[in-house]
Order: C-alpha cells, then sequence, then structure tokens
C-alpha cells in the first residue's frame, strides 16, 4: 500500500484510523505486560521459555481484552462480554499459536548470533527478547483485523 492510498485510507476511514491507534496504544501496555511477565518467569522462575510466553501473553491477554473492551470498542460494552471474551480469547490463541512459532524460530535461529555480539551470559535473553518483538509485531496486524472483523464487527466505520 503506497503513501498516498495510505493518506486516502485516512482521510476516509478517520474512525478506523483512531481505532487502529487505540488498539496499538492498547497493544503497546500489553506488549508491557507480556515481556516483564516472560522475562520474570525466565529470568526468576527459570521456566522454559515456550511455557514462560504463553503466561506472559495469556495475562496480556486478559489486559488487553479489557481495555479494547472499555476504551477502543467502547460501543460494544451493550454486548455480552462473555462472547466477545471467547471471541477475543480465540483469536488470541491463533496469535498466540503464530507468536510462539515466530519467537521460538527466530530466537533459536540468532542466538548463536547474539553470542557473538554480546557476553554468553546475556546471549540468551537478548535474542529471547529480539524475537519476541518480531513475534508481537507480527501478531499486532493479525489481531487487531481478526477482532475487528469478527470479535467486533459490529462496530460503524
Amino acid at each position: 500500500m503506497s503513501i498516498t492510498n495510505l493518506r486516502a485510507f485516512a482521510h476516509t476511514q478517520p474512525k478506523e484510523v483512531q481505532r487502529f491507534l487505540k488498539f496499538a496504544v492498547v497493544g503497546a501496555l500489553g506488549a508491557v505486560t507480556d515481556f516483564g511477565v516472560l522475562n520474570l518467569l525466565v529470568q526468576l522462575f527459570a521456566l522454559p521459555l515456550y511455557l514462560a510466553n504463553t503466561f506472559s501473553f495469556l495475562a496480556a491477554l486478559i489486559q488487553n481484552f479489557l481495555f479494547n473492551r472499555y476504551w477502543t470498542y467502547p460501543e460494544t460494552r451493550g454486548n455480552t462480554a462473555g462472547k466477545q471474551l471467547l471471541q477475543f480469547a480465540l483469536v488470541s490463541v491463533i496469535g498466540l499459536a503464530i507468536n510462539q512459532a515466530v519467537l521460538l524460530n527466530v530466537h533459536a535461529l540468532l542466538e548463536p548470533y547474539w553470542q557473538t555480539i554480546v557476553s554468553m551470559d546475556w546471549s540468551y535473553t537478548v535474542s529471547y527478547n529480539f524475537a519476541k518483538v518480531t513475534a508481537t509485531g507480527i501478531v499486532l496486524f493479525w489481531n487487531f483485523l481478526a477482532n475487528r472483523y469478527w470479535t467486533y464487527k459490529d462496530v460503524d466505520n
């Protein structure tokens, strides 16, 4: 999509742009939770990366659902929260699968590289955090589009 197309979309769909920006802010806050819990579980409790990533992702999921329901899409509060949570959770579980695949593969690919740049003590931490940033960026678009057009489909453009 070209810059001209993006400008045209922003001009014709300002509510969607605003929703995406709110969704991204909520996602950024969720990323802080996700990264914080991930690093806490890996570094303090020595949980395996895949397990720590699952717990951290779930903590961010709950936080993101609440913020999106009450801030990004406040017009949907009249809908059943349970149904929305179920849809949001299903989208997020697919997002978690994508997140896990990207995280574990990018980490495995990059850890040997990081060992040549930073000390051995830090290469694992740097590698999985870099991989987590990559995974989070990719999943952001899946989560927004799937939630916008399924979980919050009844919201006007």
